[in-house]
């Protein structure tokens, strides 16, 4: 889908972008069932508890970065998530550098009224900033691009793991509305990324 971004990258950014959005599935390697590490998300985000949020999170991305045979990273749980004019940072994806594991930072809670993430949407962000680290890990790509094909690998994954999302109030699971997405931005030169 042609649109003004896309027609300002060179041609070489263009072939990697493309390459990225052509890859809309990301079926989950066999291994342990993930259900009781989900579980203890969802339970240290209801206790508001950062410590026992990154833990789970830690062993969740241990096992799918073992399963799909990339590099191990490093998770990070803050409690709030930063702000601005620009809106809130719900996660960021900093690559391998210099040796060290590349990390993924995520905030617990919304910057403006301070709530606890629902552990789905809490669960999309650490799954996004995965799929940042199996773009250059997996797909051997040189820059990970927020593609049509991204998202599409992110909920194929989420789905796989926590399952089709609960149908919205008043809505039968036939008439779902698509996912949300988290609103997303890049830091620094190696294009990091956040969401």
């Amino acid at each position: 889908m042609p649109f003004a971004y896309y027609d300002r990258l060179p041609a070489s950014r263009r072939r990697i972008y493309d390459r990225s959005d052509a890859i809309v599935e990301l079926p989950l390697p066999p291994g342990p069932d993930t259900g009781s590490v989900i579980a203890a998300i969802a339970a240290g985000l209801e206790a508001d508890r950062e410590t026992a949020v990154q833990r789970a999170c830690q062993q969740l991305l241990d096992d799918l970065t073992m399963r799909f045979k990339v590099p191990s990273l490093r998770v990070k749980v803050y409690a709030t998530r930063p702000s601005g004019d620009w809106g809130e940072l719900h996660g960021m994806y900093l690559p391998e550098d210099e040796g060290n594991r590349a990390v993924v930072e995520v905030w617990m809670r919304t910057a403006q009224k301070q709530k606890v993430v629902a552990p789905r949407t809490f669960l999309r962000t650490v799954l996004h900033e995965l799929c940042h680290h199996l773009d250059y890990e997996l797909y051997k790509l040189p820059e990970t691009f927020h593609t049509e094909g991204f998202y599409k690998r992110e909920s194929h994954l989420l789905v796989q793991l926590a399952g089709p999302p609960p149908p919205k109030k008043g809505q039968s699971a036939a008439g779902e509305s698509p996912l949300s997405r988290t609103s997303t931005g890049t830091r620094g030169a190696k294009a990091q990324s956040s969401s």
